[in-house]
């Protein structure tokens, strides 16, 4: 499948929302057509170049499927849109077109069923719980509690202060468990780190 990218300084995860100010030509045209077609575009993380000008040199292999859920004209002028993470996927292919824009052929990757919350992460839950009352986060509108497993780590893997590349590490685990185990490494790290 064939899939527009928007390569960007941020990793994206399913279920989570994403707010974009969009002002290059080649991003308006795609969203519009995204918006016609009620597709989604893939946010993928770039490794090496820059958000703006000329396509990004390289970026991840594993990006998140983003829908547009809004869309406003912004006070600038520029257009707002918040998407909201679908599906994940793997990049195949990629190519730029004259327009800098970079389409690439996609594999989707699967999802496991949600499964329910255990004890043992009570502690990651209360932590998503504190998150979710800071501002920023609550203008998102990603407050109230996770479903399961899958919508915890994804939420947490979204939100805590990771390094891109650890996040992405995130990304391409398939079990929410193994996600759950990981951010739990990180966490301890980062708490190890703030003392």
């Amino acid at each position: 499948m064939n899939l527009p990218l928007f390569p960007l300084n941020t990793v994206l995860f399913p279920g989570c929302m994403l707010d974009l100010q969009i002002f290059e030509a080649r991003y308006l045209d795609m969203i519009s057509r995204c918006m016609k077609q009620g597709s989604g575009f893939g946010v993928v993380c770039i490794v090496e170049g820059d958000e703006v000008g000329e396509a990004a040199s390289r970026f991840a292999a594993v990006g998140c499927e983003a829908m547009v859920r809004d869309f406003q004209q912004r006070p600038n002028g520029l257009l707002g849109i918040r998407v909201e993470g679908g599906r994940r996927f793997k990049v195949e292919r990629a190519q730029v077109l004259p327009d800098q824009l970079t389409i690439a052929d996609v594999q989707w990757l699967d999802e496991q069923e949600e499964r329910p919350l255990l004890g043992e992460h009570a502690d990651l839950a209360a932590l998503l719980t504190a998150l979710a009352q800071h501002p920023l986060v609550e203008g998102l509108g990603m407050a109230g509690m996770p479903s399961g497993q899958l919508q915890l780590a994804n939420q947490l893997a979204y939100l805590l202060p990771l390094e891109p590349g650890q996040k992405l590490q995130l990304l391409q685990l398939d079990d929410p468990e193994q996600r759950l185990t990981q951010l739990q490494a990180m966490v301890e790290q980062l708490q190890g780190d703030a003392s």
